[in-house]
């Protein structure tokens, strides 16, 4: 499953260089992981009741071009890996002329609430990859 979501640089996120803060693009991932997982009906409440949390176990990111106040920006996020207790999600980042400004792979692990330890990734995740 492949989901976009369409955001606008605002000035609260730009450093003294007078572009993007480096920081800031991570959270950009996460809004768009979050939006992966919304529209995949798979929220919060969900893994509650499955008896998960996903932890965020590594994230590589490669800057590619910068961003400025004002550009309306594209965060599209996709399966890329699913293992036993972790999987993966790439991420890109385009702008509004389509040049792409990041891309990262995000690795999660599924972790039981009570053990706090890893488990198997659920089935209703299993089927989006």
């Amino acid at each position: 499953m492949k989901v976009s979501l369409d955001i606008v640089v605002r000035s609260t996120e730009i450093d003294v260089n007078g572009h993007v803060n480096n920081a800031k693009y991570l959270e950009y991932l996460e809004w768009g992981r979050e939006e992966w997982y919304e529209r995949a009906d798979l929220h919060y409440d969900q893994f509650t009741k499955l008896g998960i949390q996903t932890v965020t176990v590594n994230i590589n990111i490669n800057y590619k071009k910068e961003c400025r106040q004002g550009d309306l920006l594209t965060i599209t996020t996709t399966p890329e890996r699913m293992g036993n207790t972790s999987y993966s999600l790439k991420q890109e980042i385009t702008n509004q002329r389509g040049e792409l400004v990041a891309d990262a792979i995000v690795t999660s692990v599924a972790m039981d609430i009570e053990t706090r330890k890893g488990r198997p990734v659920p089935e209703a995740l299993r089927q989006l990859f």
